[in-house]
């Protein structure tokens, strides 16, 4: 068990260390073209083996780290953001349906779980973690009520988000293990860095979109 336990903490690193740098890749790279979609598909397999590695850690070698939530929530934002780009519609989905519902289980199991181990948290990072999956999910679920003209005009911006999400997710999970004395600032910062990176990208994304529309109305412009 020893054998397998180090060689499933060398795979979850590995597969951690390249997600984050394939996410770097992603942010500096242009966004769109047959790159962008491969490095991002690249990101989302390696953020299921670090997922999959995490899990195994807790429930198969009984390692208690909270940062495991953290991560589980990355995943469902990369996983949810995949799907705004892959669909581009707010027609109801099982499987979008399915997956929303089964992050919510997931993380009332976890606060559950770690409350019987007896596992202390920093109150910034759980209140903040699970609010912003609650309200992830409040906004998966709410937009079904929003009109098919006004979601076309929101799931790029939607993708941004829950993408950049995933990422800054991933990175707090990183530097909260790796620099556990500087906790919750660790763990905290690098949503807040995630959130101003994500803001940028969708004020250009809002830029861009209006500078195409009236350079279509206007053709003189261009």
């Amino acid at each position: 068990m020893e054998v397998l336990h180090q060689s499933n903490i060398i795979i979850h690193v590995a597969a951690g260390s390249l997600a984050l740098l394939t996410g770097i890749f992603i942010l500096f790279k242009k966004k769109q073209g047959s790159v962008h979609r491969i490095s991002g598909k690249i990101f989302l397999i390696l953020l299921g083996i670090v997922i999959f590695t995490g899990l195994l850690g807790v429930f198969v070698f009984k390692l208690n780290s909270f940062l495991l939530v953290i991560t589980v929530l990355s995943g469902y934002m990369g996983f949810s953001g995949f799907r705004a780009v892959r669909c581009r519609s707010n027609i109801p989905k099982a499987l979008d349906i399915f997956i929303a519902l089964l992050a919510l289980a997931s993380v009332t199991f976890f606060i559950w779980y770690f409350n019987a181990i007896g596992m202390i948290w920093s109150p910034v990072i759980i209140y903040s973690t699970v609010s912003y999956l609650l309200m992830a999910v409040g906004y998966d679920f709410g937009r079904y009520l929003v009109s098919k003209k006004v979601y076309g005009k929101l799931w790029l911006y939607e993708h941004i988000l829950k993408m950049v999400s995933a990422f800054s997710g991933l990175l707090s999970a990183f530097t909260g293990t790796v620099f556990p004395q500087y906790q919750p600032y660790s763990q905290f910062l690098p949503s807040v860095l995630g959130s101003l990176i994500a803001i940028g990208f969708i004020a250009h994304a809002i830029a861009k979109t209006r500078k195409d529309k009236m350079t279509h109305q206007n053709p003189t412009i261009a």
